[in-house]
């Protein structure tokens, strides 16, 4: 059914439960799990006289935060017994390179959280899940 599964993290404690649930499914699969973190390019302004945190700094920063994003489901997985494989990349819109990532290390299935927002909220604040659901041709399993 489903041998390589991507679960994309941001670290959130919503996130936890989609890394949970993707581990769960994957021990009762035999699949893989893929973990992947986006993170955010550096926020160059052509305006600002000076920047606030050196360009250096700023990715050194990011890739410790994706280290440890990455860290936290590699250790839920081997705990599991579940084999895991960890990305970082960077992407100024994460939905765009969660569907690129899944498409390039062949995954066949993505599980993600959702934070249910609707009203006017879902329509200001958008969402990375819906972007992913609505662009990947891999199925979306949607974790709340």
């Amino acid at each position: 059914m489903y041998s390589r599964i991507l679960v994309p993290t941001d670290g959130s404690e919503l996130s936890a439960k989609a890394v949970q649930q993707a581990i769960a499914l994957a021990q009762r699969l035999g699949a893989q799990v893929l973990a992947l973190t986006v993170t955010d390019p550096y926020p160059y302004s052509p305006l600002a006289e000076a920047a606030p945190i050196e360009p250096q700094g700023y990715l050194d920063a990011m890739q410790r935060l994706a280290n440890q994003r990455l860290q936290a489901v590699v250790a839920v997985a081997a705990a599991a017994g579940v084999a895991c494989e960890s990305a970082s990349l960077e992407a100024a819109q994460p939905w765009r390179g969660i569907v690129e990532h899944a498409e390039s290390v062949k995954a066949d299935l993505i599980v993600m959280a959702s934070h249910g927002r609707k009203g006017v909220s879902a329509l200001l604040l958008g969402s990375e899940t819906q972007k992913v659901l609505t662009h990947s041709t891999v199925p979306v399993l949607v974790v709340r």
